[in-house]
């Protein structure tokens, strides 16, 4: 076998690798979750592989680098560096692993898989993969009016938010994202693809389909980006010769068809609001989040907190109105700014203003020359404009949410700008690089690369194994605390491990001991003891943590060294002040010794936060109360008492 031969089939490797990584991400939960993620890169590492081997096989192997290869480069370097610098190292490290399965299929694909052919492939397949998608996200709106009161799922797992059509996503605004990156795309190729007319009836078809899973995720980020991106699909169309009749065509029977359903769509979404259970995230509430995010950036303006680490940082900042964990900024550009600061951000936009002008540039050449044979139609102007306003789709959602911290519709943005950037070679030759210093180069990084990412997928796969066993096991049981010390074995910085482990540690010495079989002899203060020394070590993880700090204090309190407490409870207080939870457990300290007047305005304040689902501050407020009043009655009576003796 010649080596044309075999390097022509690791290109044909490549493309069937990419094309598992962009099906299998939003098909996995949009690959939120450890395991999902971890094979997507064990993926990735094979795509690196088969690159490596194509550099050294093909006798005229180049490397394309246009000018956003460096800041990809830079901002990759970047990551690295506020990795080894951050403050969560655990929390540091999956953010920077994503940055590198990012940068790594940017450039796999922008110098692999430019062939027409294959990018025709990834075309189709993602927009096939939408539409089927779509279908499911449709079926589950139905189902929900049909059967309002049967339990609904994604996949096996239960349904967060029944009524909307989520589809294989869990959050129904994440599947708006996904799709609306590629409704454009399907419409393109409908209209100005070179494709047989079976396909593009099937195409026009799928956008429909496509169109109808947008409107069942009742997402109105969705929904405002989708009707940005058709406003400016159509507004290019309308400009061109030779697609403006079928474009005003379409464009007539998208407005009356908008104009029928979308009024009806408000008063349904406002009856569905109605039906979601009370505890939920209100749709608004992201607008609350923005303003300590910008805080946040404020305190940190050029380097950022660190990545990811914008739900550790926002417990000081938490608004009274705002009672849950918020992982996300819901707006993409402050998030950058929170995580990466203004050195982070600026790389970031420096990219997309570095493909915009390629974009450009390319677009007066592709939009331009038609294909063999005379053809007005052609694959990659549709690739051009349905990719492009897809992309312009994505970017106006992200300023009210966080679909870029979704790894895979991640990882389609980053598939659609690398085969976008790859048009760029028909407008110059001066970004291809040679030489065997190139090879050398470029297969070391991908062997180092390689290898972090293949070790760290198979560690997190592991880790996320026993985590979801321990997660199955009884609350605080002996079995749990096993799993948790294997997962912990596994991966020893993981911050909520610890904190895990302590708090099981505490509820076993709650209890004593003895009750656990196999632990005959193991009295509380033993425990407690185990449960301080992981608390101690989640405190080293993540220092801005409330809950370590509080129940390193409880167990002070339970081993009666009630003397050495409260700075554990006030440095609790300092992290999270306005976190229901977090004044629980100051109150009940105080419950601890005895101090009934001082625990009282802790459990008020709790409850003023958390008036819904706060059983314990309430009915902690009736025994204090009951309690004052006995001890005001002893006040009163007990000189009498002593008198009449």
């Amino acid at each position: 076998m010649n080596r044309e031969r075999l390097d022509h089939r690791c290109e044909r490797g490549i493309l069937a690798l990419v094309l598992v990584i962009l099906v299998y991400g939003p098909l996995g939960l949009g690959a939120v979750r450890g395991l999902e993620f971890g094979i997507i890169q064990e993926l990735t590492v094979g795509v690196m592989i088969l690159w490596a081997a194509r550099l050294w096989l093909s006798p005229r192997a180049q490397l394309f680098w246009p000018p956003i290869c460096w800041v990809v480069l830079a901002f990759t370097a970047y990551a690295i560096v506020r990795y080894f610098t951050a403050d969560i190292e655990y929390v540091a490290r999956q953010e920077l692993l994503r940055v590198l399965v990012y940068a790594f299929l940017f450039l796999s694909i922008l110098n692999n898989l430019q062939r027409q052919e294959s990018v025709l492939t990834i075309g189709l397949s993602m927009v096939f993969l939408a539409m089927c998608i779509a279908i499911y996200a449709i079926y589950q709106f139905a189902a929900f009016y049909k059967f309002p009161k049967e339990p609904h799922y994604v996949w096996h797992f239960p349904a967060l938010y029944p009524g909307r059509g989520s589809g294989t996503y869990i959050c129904p605004n994440h599947l708006g994202g996904f799709l609306e990156m590629l409704l454009p795309l399907s419409l393109a190729y409908t209209l100005t693809g070179r494709l047989r007319s079976a396909t593009k009836v099937f195409l026009g078809y799928a956008a429909l389909v496509i169109l109808g899973g947008i409107v069942v995720s009742l997402s109105r980020g969705s929904w405002l980006s989708t009707a940005v991106a058709l406003a400016l699909f159509f507004a290019i169309l309308l400009l061109r010769r030779y697609d403006r009749l079928a474009a005003a065509a379409l464009l007539l029977c998208t407005v009356c068809i908008s104009a029928a359903i979308l009024p009806k769509m408000s008063a349904l979404e406002k009856r569905l609001d109605e039906a979601v259970e009370r505890d939920r995230v209100s749709r608004d509430l992201r607008f609350t989040m923005w303003g300590p995010a910008y805080r946040i950036w404020q305190d940190h303006p050029w380097w950022g907190v660190g990545p990811g680490h914008f739900d550790a940082r926002f417990r000081a900042y938490r608004p009274e109105g705002v009672q849950v964990k918020p992982d996300r900024v819901h707006n993409d550009y402050l998030n950058a700014l929170v995580d990466w600061g203004v050195a982070g951000t600026t790389l970031v936009v420096a990219a997309w203003l570095l493909f915009g002008r390629g974009l450009f540039k390319s677009w007066r050449t592709v939009g331009r020359t038609p294909e063999l044979g005379g053809m007005t139609r052609s694959n990659r102007f549709a690739l051009m404009l349905g990719g492009s306003v897809g992309l312009a789709a994505i970017l106006v959602h992200s300023a009210v949410d966080f679909n870029f911290h979704i790894p895979a519709n991640a990882i389609l943005a980053v598939t659609l700008l690398a085969l976008l950037t790859g048009f760029v070679r028909f407008v110059s030759e001066r970004f291809w690089l040679s030489g065997r210093a190139i090879r050398v180069f470029v297969s070391l990084t991908l062997l180092c690369g390689g290898v972090c990412l293949s070790l760290q997928g198979w560690r997190g796969a592991n880790e996320f194994v026993w985590l979801k066993r321990a997660g199955e096991s009884p609350i605080y049981s002996p079995e749990q605390i096993k799993q948790l010390q294997r997962a912990w074995a596994i991966e020893p910085r993981n911050p909520e491990t610890a904190l895990a482990l302590g708090d099981a540690f505490r509820h076993e010495s709650q209890e004593g001991g003895t009750f656990y079989e196999g632990q005959e002899g193991v009295d509380y203060q033993v425990l407690a003891q185990r449960a301080m020394e992981w608390y101690q070590r989640g405190i080293k993880l993540n220092p801005w943590d409330c809950r370590n700090y509080s129940g390193y204090g409880w167990c002070l309190d339970w081993l009666d060294r009630p003397g050495e407490s409260p700075p554990w409870f006030e440095r609790a207080e300092e992290l999270d002040p306005n976190n229901y939870f977090n004044l629980l457990a100051v109150a009940l300290h105080y419950v601890q010794l005895g101090d009934f007047a001082a625990a009282k305005p802790w459990f008020e304040r709790s409850r003023r936060l958390e008036w819904h689902d706060n059983n314990i501050a309430s009915n902690y407020i009736a025994i204090v109360d009951e309690r004052l009043a006995d001890a005001a009655t002893n006040a009163v009576f007990a000189p009498m008492i002593i008198q009449s003796h």
